[in-house]
């Protein structure tokens, strides 16, 4: 099962918390999923089709118990992708175009209603169950263990930016990019879909991606310390080159016992550990030096060696 099926099967459970979200979330998952046919003044017909088995059964038992509609059930398996979609069919009945319009399907005066209908997202709760509806119809959110990418696709614009504005009610940043014919509300940032998930109700899945962003955030950290490790390795190993280099010239044209007693130590030392660091050659001397004594003979040797340099 991909996360996004794991997190639709969650949200699906989840427990009203008033008697309003369910049909906010019904509405959202019609307005979403939805195919609305119309045969005649006020005589519609409504189609829903969905590949998550459990928005299906929450739309149907929603259908039901809300709205108390009559509503027939198919499973469908896709030829190309060998995946089972469900159709819900709503036939013409009494008091469809009633309970669609009472969904912010259709508006008062009977013709399409693009945005949200205020007075089902009016209490915080009930923004949290349509913006629920809407994951459970269109959502897509990738494994957290890949980039995080998070993804509600709808067909009007007014309705992206509905949800957009039903998200920022709880401070999270979403943004809507257009599609071809459709609108996509979208989440880049790991905190605000870890944020999304918990106030939807999701809070198993919530649980697994904070525990993935946790060991990315390790890894990280990890892989920025190995990298400077070997940065630092790299330049080591860099100065050391140069430093033999210029011993080598040093000791040809003066000679080694010629020079002072203290750079014929170092020039041992650093001959005989060509990768240790200064520090590292500091505490391999008798007695032990600092690490800027080290470096003052290092600087004596390099200032030699370009006179030398200059001389030919």
């Amino acid at each position: 099962m991909s996360f996004t099926a794991e997190v639709k099967d969650e949200l699906a459970r989840v427990v009203p918390a008033c008697a309003a979200c369910e049909k906010a979330t019904l509405a959202a998952l019609v307005r979403i999923e939805g195919t609305l046919f119309v045969s005649g003044p006020d005589r519609y017909r409504v189609e829903v089709a969905t590949d998550a088995p459990a928005a299906a059964r929450l739309v149907v038992r929603l259908l039901h118990a809300i709205y108390a509609l009559k509503t027939n059930l198919t499973m469908r398996r896709s030829v190309l992708h060998k995946t089972p979609n469900y159709l819900i069919e709503v036939p013409a009945q009494p008091h469809l175009a009633d309970a669609l319009r009472d969904m912010g399907v259709l508006s008062a005066e009977g013709g399409l209603e693009l945005g949200i209908k205020p007075e089902l997202v009016a209490k915080p709760c009930c923004a949290a169950a349509y913006v629920r509806g809407a994951f459970l119809g269109s959502g897509f959110i990738s494994n957290p263990k890949s980039d995080f990418h998070f993804e509600i696709t709808v067909e009007t614009e007014p309705l992206a930016a509905g949800l957009v504005e039903l998200m920022a009610r709880k401070d999270i940043a979403a943004r809507v990019m257009q599609r071809r014919s459709s609108y996509m509300v979208y989440l880049k940032s790991g905190a605000s879909i870890l944020e999304f998930l918990a106030w939807t109700g999701a809070h198993q899945a919530a649980l697994s991606m904070e525990e993935e962003r946790v060991v990315k955030s390790v890894r990280n950290d990890v892989n920025r310390m190995i990298n400077a490790e070997m940065a630092n390795q790299a330049k080591a190993a860099g100065a050391a080159v140069d430093q033999i280099y210029a011993i080598r010239a040093v000791v040809e044209h003066y000679g080694m016992e010629n020079l002072p007693p203290a750079l014929q130590d170092f020039i041992r030392l650093r001959v005989t550990y060509p990768e240790a660091s200064l520090k590292e050659l500091g505490q391999r001397a008798t007695p032990p030096l600092s690490k800027s004594a080290v470096y003052h003979r290092v600087r004596r040797i390099e200032s030699m060696a370009r006179e030398i340099g200059a001389g030919e």
